[in-house]
């Protein structure tokens, strides 16, 4: 077999067209996945329509392009340098993709590189076209390669479409790590019934937190998360009582540990700025969410409180192999996500239930390998 089907988007829009191409071959420190799990991934109609207008600094692949941001699926070949991978293996491909020769990559720091690009998605520097060359293929088509380094192994008991789940979990989770999470903590957490903010609540208290205060506005939802541990998380609908007051009502008048804000562009600043405030002397605020206002902050007080501001983006194939070790010991429960499951025929459909999700527990996902 010389051919694959695959999704591939050939103009600016909402449509994916399903092709029939060569199946390629990998380099020599590539592997060659059969594609079993892609994540339909809330930001995907965004990303395809509004960000040529919305963030023209940010490169797209040339049309036509095969998207898809988070795959998992069974390596089916190996490149002739690559040996602590075999066919067979379960995987999870980290599409975050650097040059690997400027300085922040000679540092480790890969994510800082000026050439990152999620494979299959969108870049962040004027390299990312070449990278967008080297690896041309998403989620969203039979086979896709990948650099060998950029493999996360998925134990038996994480299905592909857990794990494949592991984009939004994982920025999740290193905005945790950034923030240093742990026992005794109490943690805030901006948008917890959406994608990202519900991955936020889960690692939060697989890492330990001793309590998970979220918010988001849904009522429903809000309930569902609070279910996932009574004991630990406690949830406020927006607008129901001031932000600052809750969350001094939850800590003894201390104030929060960390404060995640994981709310998109569209959001209002001034939820963020009450979370800041909420923070207790020497609290962390990481963003993941990519709120696109400016924030009016009070520097002078975040000096004297010793308040940090951080940005994070994605996470490391350490901080993938993290979550899924987490997962096989039983502390990360990927069983909560309700699981919407679409042929590769079916992209277009998949991306219209996206529409209809129920927050973050919905996982909107395309099968092309099944």
């Amino acid at each position: 077999m010389s051919k694959m089907q695959a999704a591939r988007l050939h103009e600016v829009g909402p449509t994916f067209t399903i092709d029939q191409i060569d199946i390629p071959s990998c380099g020599a420190n590539d592997v060659l996945v059969e594609v079993k799990a892609c994540n339909v991934v809330p930001n995907l109609r965004n990303v395809i329509e509004r960000y040529p207008t919305w963030f023209p600094y940010l490169p797209l692949p040339k049309l036509p392009a095969i998207y898809g941001l988070d795959a998992a699926g069974v390596v089916k070949a190996v490149g002739s340098h690559v040996h602590g991978v075999k066919p067979g293996d379960r995987v999870y491909v980290n599409p975050g993709r650097s040059c690997g020769s400027c300085h922040a990559c000679l540092r480790g720091e890969h994510l800082n590189c000026t050439a990152f690009t999620f494979q299959g998605y969108f870049g962040f520097g004027p390299g990312s076209q070449r990278v967008f060359e080297d690896y041309p293929y998403g989620g969203f088509c039979e086979y896709m390669t990948a650099p060998v380094g950029g493999l996360v192994k998925l134990p038996e008991s994480i299905t592909f479409e857990q794990g494949c789940r592991f984009g939004y979990l994982g920025t999740a989770y290193s905005a945790l790590k950034k923030a240093n999470v742990g026992a005794g903590q109490t943690v805030l957490i901006n948008g917890a019934t959406g994608t990202l903010g519900l991955g936020a609540v889960m690692l939060a208290l697989a890492m330990g937190a001793t309590k998970v205060l979220g918010m988001a506005r849904n009522k429903t939802l809000l309930e569902r998360v609070r279910q996932i541990d009574p004991s630990r998380v406690y949830v406020l609908s927006i607008g129901d009582e001031p932000i600052e007051e809750w969350v001094q009502g939850h800590t003894g008048s201390l104030g929060a540990d960390v404060f995640i804000d994981a709310v998109g562009p569209g959001a209002p600043h001034q939820i963020s700025v009450s979370g800041i405030q909420a923070l207790r002397r020497g609290g962390r605020m990481v963003d993941i969410g990519g709120m696109s206002e400016d924030l009016p902050l009070p520097m002078f007080k975040l000096m004297c409180f010793q308040i940090s501001v951080i940005g994070s983006l994605w996470f490391s194939v350490a901080e993938g192999q993290d979550m899924a070790e987490m997962a096989a010991a039983g502390t990360l429960d990927l069983t909560i996500f309700d699981q919407e499951v679409f042929p590769l025929s079916q992209v277009n459909e998949a991306l219209d239930a996206l529409e209809d999700r129920k927050g973050g527990f919905t996982n909107v996902v395309v099968t092309p390998g099944r």
